[in-house]
This record gives structure tokens, sequence and C-alpha cells, in this order.
């Protein structure tokens, strides 16, 4: 199988990244190597590339992508999540890195793969887990989680207005029997919001479908440590980009990064700072960058996509 992934906003990473030919640079978030490739041409003998991802298929396509690009830099590809970082940096023997990049969400590839149950389109099994080796998914979480829980994560992960609805009709639905298909799930969604608010907006099951994918793969829970890892083995001038695609993660995203670029702690009425805390990083990106009406238009979905970019301090 093909695994076809428009990089998002490939220029403006390859820009703000300022490759340098011999230094050390991330993808945490490999896909098909789509920004990966053109960070590894970019690199001369000296350089490497380090690949990670949590989707063993994306490894695999990605080696041979970057194979035939005959360049001349190292490259490792793990299959591990972005969170492991600093101890993968650590294994490797790696003292600093010069660029990271996270692309976040769902590639293209695995929401057009219907057995792998992300997208709403396809009927397929209740899945969504980007490490297929995860004991949690989808089903687990749809049949098994309480309904106050479920009104929780597709209220506050999906921000859906009908979250107590759907909860309330999911719940109802699995007591006759067990929920286990997208389209079943599809099905209850449409019945539990009104015909009125189906006919506006967006698919009516795309924001709980993306708040249970998240749920199912933590992606909110271990963004503020890995932001801090990362900063932790950056080289001084060395880069982070984040692209994200949900509100919630981008505000994460720009809360970590002002902490880092504004750590003082005294009250505004102090005349001096006395805390002693010093900014870790600058800001290259005062607010978040967004595709390009011609990218959109190539690529719709880089619609919701942001981009936010740090640089280390010496």
């Amino acid at each position: 199988m093909e695994f076809n992934h428009k990089p998002v906003m490939l220029n403006e990473c390859i820009d703000y990244l300022n490759i340098k030919p011999d230094g050390i640079y991330v993808d945490g978030t490999l896909g098909g190597a789509g920004h990966s490739s053109h960070i590894y041409k970019s690199l001369n003998e000296c350089g490497v590339l380090i690949g990670l991802d949590q989707d063993y298929f994306a490894i695999e396509v990605s080696a041979k992508r970057i194979k035939e690009l005959g360049g001349q830099g190292k490259v490792y590809l793990i299959n591990s999540n972005f969170k492991n970082l600093k101890e993968i940096c650590t294994d490797l023997k790696i003292g600093g890195v010069d660029g990271v990049l996270l692309d976040l969400g769902v590639s293209s590839h695995q929401l057009d793969e219907a057995e792998r149950g992300f997208g709403y389109q396809n009927d397929a099994p209740l899945d969504m887990r980007m490490d297929r080796n995860n004991e949690l998914n989808a089903e687990i979480v749809v049949n098994e989680y309480d309904e106050k829980r479920i009104k929780e994560i597709i209220r506050d992960y999906g921000e859906e207005k009908w979250a107590s609805r759907i909860a309330e009709f999911i719940a109802r639905e699995r007591k006759k029997k067990r929920i286990s298909t997208t389209h079943e799930l599809v099905d209850i969604i449409k019945a539990a919001i009104p015909s009125a608010a189906r006919r506006e907006g967006p698919h009516p099951a795309k924001r709980t479908f993306q708040a249970i994918r998240i749920e199912v793969n933590n992606e909110l829970g271990i963004l503020e440590k890995t932001i801090d890892d990362i900063v932790s083995v950056l080289n001084p001038g060395g880069r982070l980009l984040i692209i994200t695609f949900h509100s919630l993660e981008d505000r994460i995203v720009k809360n970590e990064f002002l902490k880092k670029a504004k750590p003082c702690t005294c009250p505004d009425s102090f005349p001096v700072c006395v805390c002693g805390k010093k900014p870790e990083v600058e800001l290259l990106t005062r607010k978040p960058i967004v595709a390009s009406a011609k990218e959109l238009e190539e690529n719709p979905r880089s619609r919701s996509a942001k981009l936010r970019v740090l640089k280390k301090l010496t």
C-alpha cells in the first residue's frame, strides 16, 4: 500500500529549520518522509537525520524513499513516539540536535487507510491507534468508558457543543449491542445531533472522531513534557517547529513556548526581576503561521494547520 502524504507548509518548515549541512535534525512525526526527504537532501556526509514514528509502516516506506534520494548524511529511522526523543538521543550518543520538527495529528495515509478506523467516510473497525501495539483503542473508549467521561472527551477534545447528547446516545445504544464499527458510531452521532445543526459546518462526526482519536493516542497529555525534553536537547541556536491541527494542541504549544521565552514570575509592579529566571528560547513566530491560499487549494487538509517556531538561546 502506498503512503501518500503531502507535507504541510513544507517551504516554511525548511526555511525556519535553517538547515546546516553538517547539523543533526529530528523529524518526530516521520509519516511518509515528506518533510524528512527535504531535510535529508540538505545534509552533507557529516549531517544526521533522525526520523521517529509510532507507525512501523511509515518507517518502512520512509527508509525506502530516503534511500532512493542517494544522499550522504547518516540516517536513523526509529519506531517510537517523539516523547522518547531525549532517551533516543542518549542511546545514539548524540549530545544535542540542531532542529526538531513535529507535525501533529493524523497523516493523510492513516486517514485514507480505512481499516485503521480514523475516518468516518469508510466503514471499519473502531481502532484509531497510531501505534498498533497500544492496548487502548476507540472501541474500548466508546464501549467501556462511563458516559460522563465520554461527554468530557467529546466536549474538551472535540469542542463539540452536542457532546452531552452524543455521549447519552452512545451509552444508550451500547446497552443493546457493542459498538464496533465507524459507521455504527457515525449513525449514533447523526441521531444525537439535531438535523438543523447537521446541515451546517463540517461532517457531524468530525469533532467526535477527533476527540476519541486524541484520547486513544494521549496526544495532548504528552505535549508539555515533550516540549521540555526537546528544548533540553537542542543545541544553542537550535530550532523547534510544531505544526498543530487542533486549538487545544495549539494552546498548549503557545503556552509552553511562552513559559520558556518569558519565564519571569515577578509581579508587574516590580521595577526589576528578582526571581532570576532567564529566557531559554526566543520565539521566532509571535503569531502562528498558516498555510497559503495556494497550499489550501492543493492540500485541503492543511486548512486548520498552525506552525509555531522557537530558537534555543546560547
